[in-house]
């Protein structure tokens, strides 16, 4: 009798200081202390069990772990390269439209310059005709005062330069680049508080208030329109390109691009909303003529995501949308899915890495690497999902949501930090 007893108190013992336990407290102070809502899921891959699940049901807004779902999507559907643009002859002419490529001319993505080439060294007459594009150029449930943030950049069919406007200052020196857009810039002769570029809301006209710094750099998203690319595409191109209303016809021909990964790391790395906008349209473009968000998504739902515990309500490629529901169960199943289809030393260095790379390069630290995954962040709203690797060597996928909270974001992650680090040691 006294060695059952001794048995059941030491059981009670161990199961009063897992680690389970410990987390779970954890993540109820935090809500407390915080007032937020939380959502936290830990799954282990070799057992196929949840190894905690608390509001694993429960729907939050992601922010750019949106991004994950586009990633996916677009390993399933996009191959080794982007594709840059189709075209077909005519004859003397080239016509061509744009696929949504967001690599031409962006200087935070590999660019092997196919495209630039291309239309440079056509002997033909260049036509550029944008039919094929049939969304807005700004999600649904964006933030509409954000237009003027380079993370909010525009979707577009034939994206160049990131579909931004950098301006460099240098004392009174301004340097514009694309140069296209110096005949749109204006300085105002009223000071505001603070030095600022604001552009218009419904065009291109940039305006210069002056202020106190001396050195100063901004990235501006510009407004896209049809004419407007083939007036931007003239001017870079250094040659005539004129605009034509043609659909695009089934046997057009594709120019691929770059490869693949290539974007891939800088979204998944960097979070570049940008780019997961224009990765989401090259997806319908693959599955009609037609550059499209939902088309993309409603096929994602219906061919590769129906084995999610929850439906996702997913509206963009970013995460940009405050529309965008998931539940942090389908975020780790997602995960899983990617997990069992990419190998995993590819897999890896395209995500951002705890004290190395990308969002979390600041947090996280370790000697040797732990947390290999995905942030999302909108106002009131911080996210963080992937993998995560135990002091024992042992592969976990996890996601920890937060929402609605007024505390510092670096707060919350200094919280989840806190559990993380708890997981990685005693799991």
């Amino acid at each position: 009798m006294r060695i059952f007893v001794s048995i059941v108190f030491i059981l009670l013992v161990n199961g009063a200081c897992s680690p389970r336990v410990g987390i779970i407290k954890e993540i109820n102070r935090t809500e407390h202390v915080l007032k937020d809502h939380t959502g936290f899921a830990l799954y282990d891959l070799s057992t196929k069990k949840y190894l905690i699940e608390y509001n694993v049901e429960k729907y939050f807004t992601p922010a750019s772990n949106t991004k994950i779902f586009t990633f996916y999507t677009s390993l399933k559907l996009l191959g080794d390269s982007a594709t840059a643009l189709k075209y077909i002859y005519k004859g003397d002419s080239l016509i061509f439209w744009g696929m949504a490529d967001p690599s031409f001319l962006y200087s935070r993505t590999f660019d092997n310059g196919r495209a630039y080439n291309f239309l440079t060294q056509s002997p033909e007459k260049l036509f550029y005709s944008a039919t094929n594009f049939k969304t807005s150029s700004l999600g649904p449930g964006w933030a509409w005062d954000d237009y003027s943030y380079n993370y909010s950049a525009e979707r577009s069919p034939f994206p160049m330069f990131g579909n931004l406007i950098t301006i460099e200052k240098n004392f009174t020196d301004f340097l514009i680049s694309p140069r296209f857009f110096m005949q749109h810039f204006t300085v105002a002769t009223d000071p505001h508080k603070r030095e600022e570029i604001i552009r218009d809301l419904d065009n291109n006209q940039l305006t210069f208030f002056p202020g106190a710094a001396q050195n100063k750099r901004w990235e501006v998203p510009y407004h896209y329109s049809s004419d407007l690319i083939a007036d931007l595409l003239s001017d870079t191109l250094q040659r005539e390109v004129k605009e034509i209303y043609l659909p695009l016809p089934w046997d057009a021909q594709a120019l691929k691009s770059v490869p693949m990964d290539s974007l891939y790391s800088e979204m998944m790395q960097e979070s570049d909303n940008f780019i997961a906008e224009q990765l989401l349209l090259q997806c319908a473009g693959v599955l009609s003529d037609t550059l499209k968000p939902e088309i993309a998504i409603d096929f994602a739902k219906k061919n590769l995501l129906s084995d999610l515990p929850d439906e996702p309500s997913w509206v963009d490629g970013s995460g940009l949308s405050r529309y965008n529901l998931f539940t942090p169960r389908s975020i780790v199943k997602l995960w899983e899915k990617i997990y069992d289809e990419v190998p995993q030393e590819r897999l890896f260095k395209l995500l951002a890495v705890g004290g190395k790379q990308g969002t979390i390069k600041n947090w996280y630290k370790k000697d040797q690497p732990f947390i290999f995954g995905k942030t999302g962040t909108l106002s009131n709203n911080h996210t963080l999902s992937g993998y995560l690797v135990t002091r024992s060597r042992k592969v976990l996928i996890f996601s920890m949501m937060n929402n609605n909270y007024l505390a510092s974001t670096n707060e919350v992650r200094k919280r989840m930090e806190k559990i993380l680090y708890t997981i990685h040691e005693r799991y």
